[in-house]
């Protein structure tokens, strides 16, 4: 009987979406006012959600304090008030889109969760646009 429970967190962080290999023309085309080459920002909202069988001595699914701090450790605490275009080695070479955030969020926690629990990134770019990864 699997369980899942979530941790909610945000962050602010400025970038901009841009294929290098492309003019501006085409980089505008494309991605609109997230090209702007002077960047721009959003109030990220990261839902981590972790399913699993409860542990029979705790009744944890896992704890939501060491949740709490794995994301606050490897997540908010590298991408919070970041340019993640210039500040973050995840996307020099990677657009970050809400896409690929979620994708890099979820690659560098599935490193700290343990394999027997279903992990899953829900990340809020604005109120109306979210992503989810993986799906299934």
């Amino acid at each position: 009987m699997k369980v899942a429970v979530f941790r909610k967190e945000h962050f602010n962080a400025a970038h901009r979406l841009h294929n290098p290999r492309w003019n501006d023309e085409q980089n505008l085309k494309v991605f609109g006012k997230c090209s702007n080459p002077h960047f721009h920002g959003h109030n990220y909202d990261l839902i981590v959600r972790v399913a699993g069988e409860p542990d029979p001595v705790t009744g944890y699914v896992m704890d939501m304090k060491v949740l709490s701090d794995l994301i606050k450790e490897h997540v908010t605490d590298k991408f919070d008030h970041k340019n993640l275009n210039l500040d973050t080695d995840e996307f020099k070479n990677l657009n970050p889109t809400a896409e690929n955030i979620s994708i890099t969020i979820y690659n560098i926690l599935r490193q700290h969760i343990d394999p027997k629990f279903d992990l899953k990134i829900t990340l809020y770019e604005t109120e109306r646009n979210f992503v989810e990864y993986p799906v299934n």
